[in-house]
Parts: structure tokens; sequence; C-alpha cells
């Protein structure tokens, strides 16, 4: 039986904290490879630190006249991530930031066991785990604490950048510790912000004053109460932020974006990967099933985990979990779903729509728990595939 009383915490990170700088760097150079060829191969990794920022990795297209010149925008691509995300100062700034770029031709090796040749299918990028989950929690089939603390920072992120509250910086973090109730969430038992602020003359006091109506705004109604504990800048004056406060890295944020720790996670980040690679493909796919289980009406939570080895195209295992939620036995959940996805790596591509310039926006505030966008953006958060999957249980 799944607990019914327990406080749960989850945090997230902004788009100008360390990390994720280095993942929209990463994710822009991808988009920016598939605007010219949907079936190009990157694999890449940020570095960034003050003054600095170091680009490497893999990347491929079928024209090498192309990545030859695709070589020579990735200077103006770091510059104009930094630049959108808000950093403009002494020792970390889109102006002056130096970038270094030692990406590569993809390995021979890697693309033999990728490629399809000779009637063999495109076989996985890597070995792997990967897993989806979805839950009655929130709307968005998300787990409470993650989904809010993502809200909350996405809602500071507007108001800094539009000029309403110009005193914040890009580098913030958030952290919610959401009680529940008869497996209900029903409030905050602590709420932890640290913001970078632009004033250096601002207090934790001062910069609550500003932050807490936004919190307000995006918490449901009742979440806050005189009993919430409150930490806002607990360190005292957060004014040093960034890659200049603090190194960032690719893909070292990977239970931010994906359920805050309330699903197990393989391992492997998404960002900076092609969809040939299922670290990023096949956990896209994973959410898209697990959530389509729960639309269906199957079940009130399911964890989905998919299996791949290098270089073979069909997973080599399915796995669900439903947790004690739903009325019918797992397997026929294993079962149906190979009967309504192709899972091979193509078959994920062409079902979600994934060969597209689709990825720098899922660098910041998660890859799930979002909205389908028109030109197939988040793709994996449709629920286009619930009555089919009930059919076929």
């Amino acid at each position: 039986m799944p607990r019914k009383e327990y406080t749960f915490t989850s945090e997230s990170v902004s788009e100008g904290h360390p990390d994720k700088v280095c993942d929209r760097i990463s994710d822009a150079i991808l988009d920016a490879f598939l605007t010219e060829e949907p079936e190009a191969r990157v694999a890449c990794e940020t570095f960034a630190t003050t003054d600095l920022v170091v680009v490497g990795g893999e990347v491929g297209l079928s024209d090498q006249d192309k990545l030859t010149e695709y070589m020579g925008k990735i200077d103006g691509i770091v510059r104009d991530c930094v630049r959108d995300i808000g950093y403009e100062q002494d020792k970390f700034h889109w102006k002056s930031v130096k970038v270094q770029n030692f990406l590569h031709e993809q390995s021979a090796h890697i693309a033999q066991g990728v490629d399809a040749a000779d009637n063999k299918d495109e076989g996985a990028g890597d070995q792997g785990i990967m897993f989806g989950f979805a839950t009655r929690e929130t709307d968005e089939l998300m787990p409470a604490p993650i989904h809010f603390s993502h809200a909350i920072l996405r809602r500071l992120a507007e108001v800094r950048k539009d000029g309403t509250e110009p005193a914040l910086g890009p580098d913030a973090k958030s952290q919610l510790s959401v009680r529940y109730e008869n497996g209900v969430p029903v409030g905050v038992d602590s709420l932890v912000l640290s913001t970078q602020h632009l004033d250096e003359s601002l207090e934790s006091a001062d910069v609550r004053a500003i932050v807490e109506p936004y919190i307000r705004e995006v918490l449901p109604e009742g979440w806050l109460t005189d009993e919430t504990i409150w930490h806002v800048n607990p360190t005292g004056k957060f004014v040093i932020g960034g890659p200049d406060g603090d190194a960032g890295l690719t893909g070292r944020k990977i239970i931010v974006d994906t359920y805050g720790g309330a699903a197990p996670h393989g391992g492997g980040a998404f960002s900076g990967k092609d969809p040939t690679k299922v670290d990023r493909s096949a956990a896209y796919a994973a959410r898209y099933l697990a959530k389509n289980v729960v639309a269906a009406g199957l079940a009130d939570r399911c964890t989905i985990q998919l299996s791949y080895a290098i270089g073979v195209a069909a997973p080599l295992s399915i796995y669900a979990d439903l947790h004690g939620t739903g009325d019918i036995d797992p397997a026929l959940i294993e079962a149906a779903i190979p009967k309504v996805m192709d899972l091979t790596p193509r078959g994920i591509r062409t079902h979600l729509g994934l060969n597209k310039p689709i990825f720098q926006r899922t660098a910041a505030y998660g890859h799930f728990g979002r909205k389908p966008d028109a030109d197939g953006g988040f793709s994996w958060e449709r629920t286009d595939l619930a009555e089919d999957l009930a059919n076929a249980v």
C-alpha cells in the first residue's frame, strides 16, 4: 500500500544556474545542427566558469562543408544563450566571455552501431535504462513538489525579464517540502528560495518582500499557512551568481530535469544529445507512455522502465509499475505498450516528431509537465495514446 501521510521535498534551479546555462548552450547547439539536418548527430557538452565557456563533444552532418560552416557558428550561439539568460556581470558577460570550441566529428565506431545498414535497423546510441513517471497529483500529471518548484522559478524569470522586478538576477534555486494527507498534496511545510539580486544593499527580508507575492500567486490557495517555514536567501547576500560564482556542467541536474526524486532515474542526462540517443528519446517515450496510462484511467500513478543495448533497435525490456493504484495486472500494460508504439529509436523519433530543433526550450524548468507546443515541442506530453492503450489491455 502506498504511504498516505508524509512530507516530500523537491528542488528546481533557474535558467541562470551555472549547470542550466550549460544545458541551454548544449541544446542550442543541438537545435542549430537539427535545423540544418534533421538526422544530424550531436553529443555536446558544455563547461562554464568565470569569463569562460568550453564546448566539446561529437557532432556530425552528412555534408562535410556544412559541418565546417556550423563549427564557425558556435561562438555566436554561446553568446546568444548567455545574453538571453541575462548575464551582463563583470566576470560573466555575453560580450566578453571567452568561448573555446572543441567539438569534433562523431566517432565512426559509435556511428556504425547506430546507423541503419545492410537491412539492419537503426540501433540505439548506447546501452542504458530509462524511466517515465506520471501521477494524478497535478493537472499536468506530475509530482507536486517538482512541478511547483519549477513554477516559482519560471514566474520569477518572467518578472525579471519583463522589467517588473529589475533587482532580481538570473541565478536562482527553489525547494518545496510538500505535505501529503491521505496520499494527496495539501500544503507546504517549508519553502527555500535563493535568488541572485543585483542591488547589493538588499538583505534577505528585502528579497522575500520582492518574491513572496509571486510565490503566493503560483502555489495553490491554502498551501502557504502561518505554519510554513520560509528560508529566502538564508545565507544573506547573493550578488555574485552564475558561472562566475560556481562552475557549471551540462547534465548535472538530472533529477531537476525529471521528477524531483519522486521516481527512479536511469542516470543518463538529456541536454546536448540528439534523439538517436535513447538516454533522451526513450526517457521521453517512457514519460509519454506513463502519462497516457494515467490519462487512460488505468492507474493513478505509473512508472515505465525501458532498457536498450547499443546498436540494437528493439528495447530489451519493458516494465510497468502501477504502485497499487490500478485495477489491472501491470503485465497487461507491458504487453500492450509495443502494440501501440514502436519503441525502436527510429520509431520513437517518428512517433514523437523529435527530428526538429525543439530542444533548447527544454533546458530549464523541467523536461516534463509542460504543455505540448504547436510546432512539436514537448510532444511527449500529449495524451493522444490513452484510448489506444485502454483498448489494448
